[in-house]
């Protein structure tokens, strides 16, 4: 990108980008005020001791993803996962069942009707979570003022439509705003607690609960994690792709040589949202801190930072998304067809099938490294995490969210400025103005 097309008065001039940028902006306000609105029916003062106790595993990541509305016990508590939980469903089962296959050949019609399953979906899943939720919280102690069905149905009905309007906002910043809505969602409420999260670790080291040189090394792990992110999402290994002269009249065309670019990980941060919701979909309940069972308590001894059970499946889910998340989002077949298509081929690969193995293999070692790259940044700091009081949004995930999808940001950001810059030198051409 240059420089041209990042200066001010490029920018002064894209008003179509600036009304992205503030109605994007708008929305993820309006998600912020509702991470503070607390449901009916609960005592504060009994919610903020028992939370302060319980800020390991699984809750600490539930809470991360709301933005800490967890925390809170807001009417956003549940967050966007029931819908990241059910859009993993649907992408499972358009994998696998013929119906499903049968609605993504149908182009847009078929996009509408999975869209729509998986909103319907979204609303089951969250109605689901937010009964347990509701009957969680009454096995709480003296968390509920008056206990009771009338309680349960509220609660849920306020979850579910916190879910539901986050859905929402989610589909309108990616239609009317800058992109990437739901990413954006769950971005904007980890870099609103990661103030009060720098906060309370500067208080553990006033209080001697941190070393000094403890601190210094966590903001040193942070700054390389950064850097280690940034390198493997700008890395791309570039195949060469010839295209043959041709003769129409007297003008030959052709005779030039491109690159198809092919980014190490190219699933981006889905492989660890999708595996933080699987992880956070069976057992919403259990990892409250909520049930008494003894069953439940032992459960969610084992999803805690460190344990090699919680590990063990986040590292599983880490891989398995990476993959079944590329071979969703890049067809080796399709692009060796398109590229015979256009006269182009790679040099001493034949065109056609032994072209699509060719990219498939070499895609296929690509997310090998992709998927041990977000895996190692995914799972490293969680075992420091798990030895010493560090607040969750210094973890790995949130660093590596954060990271993904500031960058993908500023691109949307550079790819609408140039449009529009484009836009506006083709008019003074058209008119002569």
């Amino acid at each position: 990108m240059s420089s041209e097309s990042l200066n001010p008065g490029a920018f002064s001039h894209a008003t179509d980008l600036k009304n992205r940028i503030f109605f994007t902006i708008f929305l993820l306000i309006i998600y912020r005020l509702g991470t503070y609105i607390p449901l009916s029916g609960i005592d504060p003062i009994a919610l903020k001791e028992m939370m302060s106790a319980s800020q390991k595993g699984l809750l600490g990541m539930f809470n991360m993803f709301s933005g800490g509305a967890v925390t809170r016990m807001a009417i956003f508590a549940l967050g966007i996962m029931p819908y990241i939980s059910s859009s993993i469903i649907v992408q499972l089962l358009t994998g696998t069942s013929d119906y499903f296959k049968n609605l993504k050949e149908q182009g847009e019609i078929g996009r509408k009707k999975i869209t729509q399953i998986t909103r319907y979906g979204t609303v089951l899943i969250a109605g689901l979570q937010g009964y347990g939720v509701a009957v969680g919280i009454e096995n709480a102690g003296n968390l509920v003022l008056e206990p009771g069905m009338y309680f349960r149905v509220t609660t849920t009905i306020s979850l579910v439509a916190g879910t539901t309007f986050l859905m929402w906002l989610g589909e309108q910043i990616t239609l009317r705003g800058i992109g990437n809505g739901i990413s954006l969602i769950i971005f904007s409420g980890i870099v609103a607690e990661i103030p009060r999260a720098l906060a309370s670790t500067f208080e553990l080291g006033r209080t001697g609960a941190l070393s000094a040189v403890m601190i210094v090394g966590i903001f040193l792990l942070v700054i390389v994690t950064v850097l280690f992110i940034v390198f493997f999402e700008r890395a791309v290994r570039k195949i060469l792709i010839n295209y043959p002269k041709r003769q129409m009249g007297n003008k030959i065309y052709g005779g030039e040589s491109s690159h198809l670019p092919l980014k190490i990980n190219t699933a981006g941060v889905i492989p660890a949202i999708f595996a933080s919701a699987l992880l956070l979909l069976p057992i919403t309940v259990s990892n409250f801190g909520f049930a008494e069972s003894e069953m439940f308590l032992n459960i969610s001894s084992l999803f805690t930072q460190g344990q090699p059970l919680y590990m063990a499946l986040y590292a599983f889910g880490i891989i398995f998304f990476s993959f079944f998340y590329t071979s969703i989002v890049f067809n080796p077949k399709e692009t060796a067809e398109n590229l015979r298509k256009y006269g182009g081929y790679i040099p001493g690969i034949r065109p056609g099938e032994r072209s699509a193995e060719y990219i498939e293999t070499i895609l296929t070692r690509l997310t090998t490294i992709g998927a041990m790259y977000l895996t190692i940044v995914c799972l490293m700091p969680e075992f420091l995490i798990s030895k010493y009081p560090i607040p969750f949004y210094l973890g790995g995930t949130s660093i590596l969210i954060v990271v993904v999808v500031a960058m993908d940001t500023v691109t949307q950001v550079q790819t609408r400025l140039m449009s529009s810059q484009y836009e506006s030198l083709i008019k003074k051409a058209k008119f002569g103005k």
